[in-house]
């Protein structure tokens, strides 16, 4: 094998684990020259490691530890559940379905041209095609042939009853006792020893823990059932073969969990092991540390403190920083469920629910509830809930801006049965201390009193330079001033560890003045407008990505200013100089001849003074002419500074209870306007860029979460969605988003009112409550009922009071608020009353918002197909609802160098230099690799950016192999449906068919329409170029009936978003031409070139090769109609 110097000798021992002939063995040791190398050590520091160097592989006595993974790496081995794991999101396992779709290994294939292939394999299924009257399937979704078979190789392996082992067989060298029973029906004992393993003279409930008198001992349990069961050992290399098969992609767990929101019903298959661990409870212990807790804040600000001087140390750095954050998030989510579900006892049992705070695995749990009026002036429990999202905000926008001696909090987001639960790793000696004694800079009481500290402000100047944070001093109520470098609810708190850390952070960012309620009303030139205006909390804030844009534009405004400034001064000059040239010549010109001669003398020196003088005066009236430009434009762009550009917000400016300085205030003024035209630079520039880029199809949203990520990205947040929605209303051509901020809102609102609905569910009720919401959401039965257990019948019956307020939820009551609500919190009047009118009016597919709803909620439904329009019977049973996942939210650690590396390839892609760009490229794949290890977004975003460089070089083979990569890591870090994984399956089909795998492409392309059905469905501006490709790929299999019903649909498509006189809808009723004209109606053939033709003569002229083209594709039509006339 070959290694990178990089590389730490733990990647030689993975490499060991991962080949089918070694793939068993866990007790080993490296060797190099006699000596073992250290597990952690990297091969460029192992002194005798040169080229070509061969390092063995020498097993190890075991011990408890080592004896207990070798039982579970073979449990592993052997487990027949991986898809099982994957639904149920287990294990930081995912679902990948490429193979099951394509049938063969493309990335083989595509080296080979497979040729024309026979009509059934280029029929469409029938899930490819929707329809207003019937939804898209659901069951489809999952290929049902997505699971190879597995042989089974035992009957059981479990531990034995009788662990662990006596003292007296301790010191003889017994680790652990385990049962095994063969497919030969043989039952027995096995004793992992010091040594290996031997098969003991256990019977019948009788222990004896002698060896059997059969010569039966290996090193490995695999060795030892080799020679006990010849089933064994023809089925275990039959396994190997099998799980050769899958690709590497498929199998290795994703940094983060991935959670599908529809899976099969699954058998519950018996584990030991598992039941092992749920009873001993082992959350919260890592398996190579028995016993101990990690301490996840020593750890992340260990990683964080590392050297980044060069390129290898910042690797090596954020590699650290993202395995330890992605460990952290698993077991923040972990605790985060077992304090919801009531495992993790609280350290204040004492006080209401709300209020508790619980410590589980060295992790402190909160919940997002008001319950200490902390925020009751700013929104209550809403302005608590968002108070979460903005310090999360903030968190990642300070280790961003990574300043060297300054540190926050591991800080993960879970939602998870209506409730949003807070994990934050702990300050060293916090929970020693009270808060009053530890906050040392900041507020505790919003800004009544507040605290500075000479090295807090010192860091946080640092990031602000950065973050655009504007130092500022705030007055306490005993009138003394105080510098801030933060809004006042940041805290500084020294741990006992004696580092700095920062924490609620939830006001880093510049507040939006759109959303501060009335009385700014005034200072609003246009009455019409429906901003500013309240919302339900006074915590709206502006994104990182909107200031970031804002102050580009300054800048670029601050430069045009200037060279106005400077032109206008030059003009004036100009004009001054001419005016004295033409009083001078009056002058002389009223003079005598006499008195000029006399004065020639005498005015020569003067002269000679004044020129010289002339010469200096622009030169000084230059630097005065700059220096007043810059004062000007500074001015009018909000500069702090006079000489440059310099603008930076005051995140306090409007925060309610916080008293300015008194020399602060022409500042302020400069603040709030800065604010004010930030937020109006938002409605006035952003958002109408956003809606040009839609209208001209350079982004085209699938889904609300791509529609999200889209608004996200431009900085505006997603409070605007009432806005862009009742700009896009007035467009058809831009029904597609319309109809996504439409199902979004209603969606988040939806997921609001949830929220306080789970809350009032108890655990036997929580399925029958998700069913009976869903029920109320989307179903057209008027009056559904829950079906409550019967001991929550009995206790309402008993106790009337007690009836829950979900129980009572109906569709109208439900609807009514939602319409409601959308006009409160997004100012836009929803048309109708009802699911049905409300979906019908919209044309909003149900089934693509029981997929967006449950995505958001965690919500895991039964893959079935579900009758959503029924009078008779409600849509969603208590059976349906499978599991409640955790929602999570976290910081998502970047690597910035490989991100330099890629950004240096797309230019030099598009500057034409593909070599370049390529190795580029690689390289950045590599560095990325090193970071994130293999499944990450950037490493598919990378992947698809390597194929696309093979496809425009001609490679299509390379180019389907890097592309097929790129698609799985989507499916498994995404999801199966994402959106972009659906472009992946693209992408993928067209190399696929520039190989020669026109089956394949085929397969890949209606995967990728039946997905984009179901997520948005039919009438999609992307749809036309799906539609198209298929056609042109059936086409060419000489599918000429259904291509032409492919191509079809692209017209219409087409028709609908570019209108009928652009290049696009020539292109598609050239090819529809095409079309008809191969199933010999040529009258339809005609009418559609002619369409094109006319389309290619006004844009072109006579002369173009497309005129031409259509031209005389028109003749060859003409003369074929005339001769099937004659026929006839």
């Amino acid at each position: 094998f070959q290694f990178s110097l990089q590389d730490n000798v733990q990647d030689m021992r993975q490499i060991v684990l991962d080949r089918p002939e070694s793939c068993f063995r866990t007790c080993f040791a490296l060797l190099l020259d006699g000596t073992r190398l250290d597990d952690f050590a990297e091969l460029h520091l192992i002194e005798g490691l040169t080229d070509n160097a061969t390092i063995k592989v020498v097993e190890e006595p075991y011990t408890v530890r080592e004896a207990r993974i070798h039982f579970r790496r073979l449990k592993d081995l052997l487990s027949t559940t991986f898809q099982a794991s994957a639904y149920s999101a287990i294990d930081n396992l995912s679902l990948s379905f490429l193979s099951a779709v394509t049938g063969i290994d493309v990335e083989v294939k595509a080296k080979g041209n497979q040729g024309t292939v026979s009509t059934e394999d280029c029929t469409p299924p029938l899930q490819v095609f929707g329809s207003d009257e019937l939804l898209p399937l659901l069951e489809p979704l999952y290929p049902r042939n997505s699971e190879p078979k597995v042989p089974k190789c035992l009957k059981t392996l479990s531990p034995s009853n009788w662990n662990p082992p006596p003292g007296y067989r301790k010191l003889a060298g017994d680790l652990l006792y385990i049962d095994v029973v063969t497919l030969e029906d043989t039952h027995v004992n096995i004793t992992a020893s010091t040594s290996g393993f031997f098969i003991n003279k256990t019977r019948d409930g009788v222990f004896n823990p002698q060896p059997h008198g059969e010569p039966c001992r290996s090193h490995t349990l695999v060795g030892l059932l080799n020679q006990l069961s010849p089933l064994f050992r023809k089925n275990f290399v039959l396994l190997q073969k099998t799980s050769l098969k899958r690709h590497p992609l498929e199998v290795i767990p994703t940094p983060f969990q991935v959670f599908p929101w529809v899976i099969p019903k699954v058998e519950h298959t018996a584990d030991t092991l598992r039941a092992e661990d749920a009873a001993a409870v082992r959350i919260g212990y890592e398996e190579h540390m028995p016993g101990q807790l990690r301490d996840w804040n020593e750890e992340l600000q260990s990683a964080r403190e590392l050297p980044r001087d060069n390129i290898q140390q910042r690797l090596l750095r954020d590699r650290a920083i993202f395995k330890i954050t992605s460990d952290f998030v698993s077991a923040a989510t972990k605790g985060a469920m077992a304090v919801v579900d009531g495992n993790v006892m609280a350290i204040n049992p004492g006080e209401d629910e709300k209020k508790r705070m619980f410590l589980w695995n060295n992790i402190f749990f909160s919940f997002a509830f008001d319950s200490r009026d902390h925020y009751n002036e700013l929104g209550g429990d809403d302005a608590a809930h968002a108070a979460t999202n903005g310090d999360l905000m903030g968190v990642v926008a300070y280790n961003r801006a990574d300043v060297k001696g300054l540190f926050t909090l591991g800080t993960v987001l879970v939602d998870y049965r209506g409730y949003r639960v807070i994990a934050q790793s702990i300050i060293p000696g916090i929970l020693q201390r009270e808060q009053e004694q530890s906050v040392v800079y900041g507020s505790i009481d919003s800004g009544k009193t507040t605290a500075t500290h000479d090295k807090f402000l010192e860091l946080l100047e640092a990031a602000g330079k950065t973050l655009r944070i504007r130092p500022h001093k705030v007055t306490n109520s005993d009138g003394t001033d105080v510098i801030l470098c933060s809004s006042v609810e940041c805290k500084g708190i020294i741990g006992a560890d004696g580092r700095h850390y920062i924490l609620d952070l939830f006001r880093t960012f510049p507040p939006d003045v759109n959303f501060l309620g009335c009385k700014l009303l005034a200072n609003k030139t246009d009455p019409k407008s429906v901003y500013p205006r309240s919302f339900k909390h006074k915590l709206c804030c502006l994104r990182p990505e909107l200031v970031e844009s804002f102050l580009t534009y300054c800048y670029v405004l601050f430069l045009k200013l200037i060279a106005m400034h400077v032109q206008s001064a030059k003009q004036k000059q100009a004009q001054n100089e001419e005016t004295a040239e033409e009083k001078a010549k009056e002058c002389l010109t009223s003079k005598t001849e006499e008195k000029a001669e006399q004065q020639a003398e005498t005015n020569g020196e003067d002269a000679a003074i004044k020129s010289e003088g002339e010469a200096k005066a622009p030169q000084e009236n230059g630097k005065d002419t700059s220096l007043e430009a810059f004062r000007a434009a500074a001015k009018a762009v909000g500069s702090l500074s006079e000489t440059e550009f310099e603008v930076k917000f005051n995140p306090d400016v409007h925060t309610p209870g916080v008293t300015h300085s008194s020399s602060e205030e022409e500042t302020m003024l400069v603040d709030k306007q800065l604010v004010k035209d930030a937020s109006n630079f938002l409605i006035d520039t952003v958002v109408i860029k956003m809606i040009e880029d839609f209208i001209s199809l350079t982004q085209t949203p699938l889904d609300g979460s791509q529609l999200t990520e889209i608004m996200h990205s431009r900085g505006i947040n997603l409070r605007y969605l009432g806005t862009v929605a009742a700009i896009v209303s007035t467009r058809s051509d831009l029904e597609h988003v319309h109809k996504l901020c439409i199902s979004e809102m209603i969606i988040r609102t939806a997921k609001q009112l949830f929220r306080v609905h789970m809350q009032g569910a108890s655990l036997r009720t929580l399925s029958t409550a998700v069913s009976h919401f869903l029920n109320c959401l989307l179903s057209s039965y008027s009056t559904p009922q829950p079906q409550l257990p019967i001991e929550e019948v009995r206790e309402s019956e008993s106790k009337p009071t007690n009836i829950t307020a979900w129980a009572t939820l109906t569709p109208e009551e439900l609807w009514k608020t939602i319409i409601e609500d959308v006009n409160t919190n997004f100012a836009y009047q929803i048309e109708g009353d009802n699911c049905d009118g409300v979906f019908e009016r919209y044309s909003i597919q149900r089934i693509s918002v029981l997929r967006s709803f449950c995505i958001r909620n965690g919500i895991q439904i039964l893959l079935r197909e579900y009758d959503f329009e029924s009078k008779k019977h409600a849509t969603f049973r208590d059976e349906d609802i499978m599991n409640l996942c955790p929602v999570v939210k976290h910081t998502n650690p970047k690597t910035f160098d490989a991100a330099a590396v890629f950004e240096a390839a797309q230019q030099r892609l598009q500057a034409g230099f593909l070599g370049e760009a390529h190795e580029l490229m690689l390289e950045s794949l590599n560095l990325f690799h090193q970071v994130y290890g293999p499944l990450h977004p950037d490493i598919a975003t990378c992947y698809r950016a390597i194929a696309r460089v093979h496809y425009l070089a001609d490679d299509a083979a390379q180019a389907v192999g890097y592309q097929k990569k790129a698609v799985l890591v989507c499916e498994r870090v995404l999801g199966v449906d994402h959106p972009e994984t659906i472009i992946a399956f693209v992408h993928l089909a067209l190399y696929c068919h520039s190989a020669g795998l026109a089956s394949v492409a085929l397969k890949l392309m209606y995967r990728a329409r039946y997905l984009a059905l179901l997520v948005f469905g039919e009438g999609h501006p992307d749809m036309s170029t799906f539609d198209s490709n298929i056609g042109l790929i059936l086409h060419g299999q000489r599918e000429f009936k259904i291509s032409e019903k492919f191509m079809e649909k692209a017209l219409n498509v087409q028709l609908k978003y570019h209108g009928n006189n652009s290049t696009q809808t020539a292109m598609s009723y050239h090819l529809l031409a095409r079309a008809k004209a191969c199933v010999n109606d040529f009258r339809a053939a005609l009418m559609n070139e002619k369409s094109a033709y006319s389309v290619y003569k006004d844009k072109f002229g006579e002369e173009d090769p497309r005129t031409k083209e259509s031209s005389d594709f028109l003749g060859q039509c003409t003369r074929q109609a005339v001769l099937m006339q004659k026929r006839v």
